[in-house]
C-alpha cells in the first residue's frame, strides 16, 4: 500500500467523532478545524494541500493548495504524525449532527467523489483533490455546482454527512433519483446527471426544488437525510428576527425593549 494503514474507532450517535490509532511514524492528515483530542508523542504539523507528494517542490504545493481554495476549503492541512514508540491515538469531531462514514478506497475502486465540504481525514497518502463535473446542467443545477471534491489512494478516509447516511448498490444500468443537496459520495463509475422535476404544478409549488439529481450504475452512492443546508435554512427561518417573541416575558427581553423604546 502506499497510504499508511491506520486503525480508527467512531464514537457517539448523531454527533460523532473518529478516534484514530497511530502506530510509531505513521500519520493521518486532517481538514482545518475538524481536531478534537490527542495523546502525548503525536506531533501536530500544518501544511500546505494535503501533504501527499505529487507534484513536487514548491510550486507543486502551492497547486495542490490552490485547488483547494476552487472547493472553498482552507489552503492548510494538519499532519498528525506518531513519534512515540507505542500506539497513540488522536480524534476528529464532526462540524454538525450527522455520520462519520470510514471509506476504504482500496475496495472503491480507489477513487471517491463526494461534495466539497464532506472531507474529514484520511490515513496520509490519500489525495485530497477536485473533480469537475464536464456536464453543463450539472455544474449549474446539480447543488455543489461545477467542483466537487475527489480522494485518491488505497487508503482509509472518512467523510461527515447530515443525519442518517445510507449507502445504496446500483446494478449496471439501474438508476435512483435523488434531492441533489442529499448527495453524500459516489464511486467513479456511476454516472451523475441532473434532470427537470417533470409538471408545471410539481415544480412550482412542490417544495422540493426543480432538479433531480440522477445516478445511474454501477457502482456505489452514499445519500444523506439532512443536508446542511437544509438544516441551515431552517433554523434561520425560525430564528426570530429580534432576538425573541414579544410575548416572552423575559427579564432580559424588558431590559432589551427599554433600551429600543419599547
Amino acid at each position: 500500500m502506499n497510504n499508511h494503514e491506520i486503525d480508527y474507532k467512531i464514537y457517539g450517535d448523531d454527533m460523532q467523532f473518529v478516534e484514530v490509532e497511530l502506530d510509531p511514524q505513521e500519520t493521518v492528515i486532517a481538514e482545518a478545524g475538524s481536531f478534537m483530542m490527542m495523546e502525548d508523542d503525536i506531533h501536530m504539523e500544518t501544511i500546505f494541500g494535503d501533504g501527499s507528494g505529487g507534484g513536487g517542490g514548491l510550486m507543486g504545493k502551492l497547486f495542490s493548495a490552490g485547488k483547494r481554495m476552487l472547493t472553498g476549503e482552507s489552503l492548510f492541512m494538519t499532519t498528525f504524525t506518531n513519534q512515540g514508540v507505542g500506539k497513540k491515538h488522536v480524534s476528529f469531531a464532526a462540524p454538525y449532527p450527522g455520520k462519520v462514514i470510514p471509506m476504504d478506497l482500496s475496495e472503491l475502486g480507489g477513487k471517491i467523489i463526494c461534495q466539497k465540504d464532506a472531507f474529514l481525514a484520511a490515513a496520509k497518502g490519500v489525495t485530497v483533490g477536485i473533480e469537475f463535473q464536464r456536464k453543463v446542467g450539472v455544474g449549474f443545477f446539480g447543488g455543489e455546482g461545477f467542483i466537487m471534491q475527489k480522494l485518491e489512494g488505497d487508503g482509509l478516509a472518512f467523510v461527515h454527512a447530515g443525519g442518517t447516511i445510507i449507502r445504496k448498490e446500483l446494478l449496471p444500468g439501474q438508476s435512483l433519483r435523488v434531492d441533489t443537496g442529499c448527495l453524500v459520495a459516489l464511486t467513479s463509475n456511476v454516472q451523475y446527471d441532473i434532470e427537470f422535476v417533470k409538471g408545471v404544478k410539481t415544480a412550482l409549488f412542490g417544495g422540493e426544488g426543480l432538479f433531480f439529481a440522477t445516478l445511474r450504475g454501477p457502482g456505489s452512492v452514499w445519500i444523506q437525510s439532512l443536508p446542511f443546508s437544509r438544516l441551515a435554512s431552517r433554523v434561520f427561518a425560525a430564528a426570530p428576527s429580534r432576538g425573541g417573541a414579544k410575548d416572552e416575558g423575559s427579564i432580559a427581553r424588558g431590559i432589551f425593549d427599554m433600551f429600543n423604546g419599547d
